[in-house]
């Protein structure tokens, strides 16, 4: 890839979206300080861009330590007296930061957005269909395979119909679980127990909780609803975890697989990868590739390639599975904006796959950089 933008300058410039409105800002943010610290400063121009929870956007801190995730603190986009916007100035979409009667200032054309915003308003094809709006080329899936990838039940909706096998659920809307929270209750017991109660449009295991009995589903419903009043409640499924990172073929080239890996969650108190777990207590460890025979990691690999282009997915996903014991795959969800620390399950199943952390980053602006926007 030339080390030329697209705009003139003499190296790409990459702006590194993070924070945004969702319950998932502080993950958000974990994931800019990771990114942040591992991009090639000496081939991209880079410029972090916050999101406030109100919505406003910031130029954020560089420093990667004031994104960092503790027990005791989660970082968060703070507003500001300044604003960054995107404005049409000659004949090209361009940053500016306006600030109350002052002179804008123009920080110019970008090549690229990277968008690291987890959860609703950002990986739901929001963000994305405004840089399409823009004309502006960005890392990671589009609006339809953002807005499918992050409601879990027109995924699993999607799958089906790509010949994938999903478990048992059903989807509870808002107006359902109002009118008649008996008929839910009586639908959700003929699943059996347990299961797992989820927001529908929200990532990061938030808001998830399993159940063992009918009379736990009211305060898992309740706690669901906090993030969504849309939920996905899944029939228990027998089975190992085990997770494919894709990325995006070049050219016309095919979605490239990684090695499967398998979570497992050693003490803390989880009974399942919750959010703590992944994020805060350090509890979850991946085995990459998982022990499987020659066969199953072959097929988790196809099928994952499957679910990508199922979606329409570009640039990166994870997709997760359950094996059964009797050898069986059955799919549980795609992410198509995966939890992207240098500790996360997605770059480390590349890394194991033989894609350090830093060449996967350079990948994906490589592919942002190469492809257009809208239906050109």
């Amino acid at each position: 890839m030339s080390t030329e933008g697209r705009t003139g300058q003499s190296k790409p410039r990459v702006a590194v979206l993070f924070g945004g409105r969702s319950s998932e800002h502080a993950v958000s943010c974990v994931t800019a300080a990771g990114v942040l610290g591992a991009i090639d400063k000496d081939k991209y121009d880079v410029i972090p861009i916050g999101i406030a929870r109100t919505g406003q956007w910031v130029l954020a801190s560089g420093a990667t330590s004031e994104w960092s995730l503790s027990a005791s603190s989660l970082p968060e986009v703070a507003p500001s007296a300044q604003t960054v916007a995107l404005a049409e100035i000659g004949g090209e979409h361009q940053l500016i930061v306006a600030s109350p009667n002052t002179v804008p200032q123009e920080l110019g054309a970008v090549d690229v957005v990277f968008p690291l915003l987890h959860g609703p308003f950002g990986e739901d094809g929001t963000i994305q269909g405004l840089l399409e709006l823009s004309d502006t080329r960005y890392v990671g899936a589009g609006v339809l395979a953002s807005a499918v990838g992050m409601d879990k039940h027109f995924m699993k909706v999607v799958f089906e119909s790509a010949g994938l096998r999903v478990g048992p659920y059903i989807a509870v809307t808002d107006r359902q679980w109002r009118n008649d929270p008996e008929s839910v209750r009586k639908r959700v017991d003929q699943l059996g127990f347990p299961v797992f109660v989820k927001p529908a449009r929200a990532g990061s295991s938030m808001g998830i909780s399993k159940v063992d009995s009918l009379g736990g589903l009211d305060a898992a419903i309740a706690a669901a609803r906090e993030h969504d009043p849309k939920l996905v409640i899944e029939a228990g499924i027998t089975g190992r975890e085990i997770e494919c990172a894709v990325l995006e073929g070049r050219g016309t080239d095919a979605p490239r697989t990684s090695m499967p890996g398998e979570i497992s969650v050693a003490g803390g108190g989880h009974e399942f990868y919750d959010f703590n777990a992944k994020y805060v207590d350090d509890a979850a460890a991946l085995s990459c590739p998982a022990d499987l025979p020659e066969e199953a990691i072959t097929r988790v690999r196809e099928l994952a390639a499957v679910a990508f282009d199922a979606v329409g997915g570009e640039g990166l996903s994870r997709v997760d599975f359950f094996y059964t014991p009797e050898g069986e795959l059955i799919i549980n969800e795609i992410n198509t904006m995966p939890g992207f620390t240098p500790k996360s399950m997605y770059p480390q199943m590349w890394k194991a796959s033989g894609l350090g952390y830093a060449e996967l980053i350079d990948e994906l602006i490589h592919l942002a950089l190469h492809r257009k926007t809208g239906l050109r």
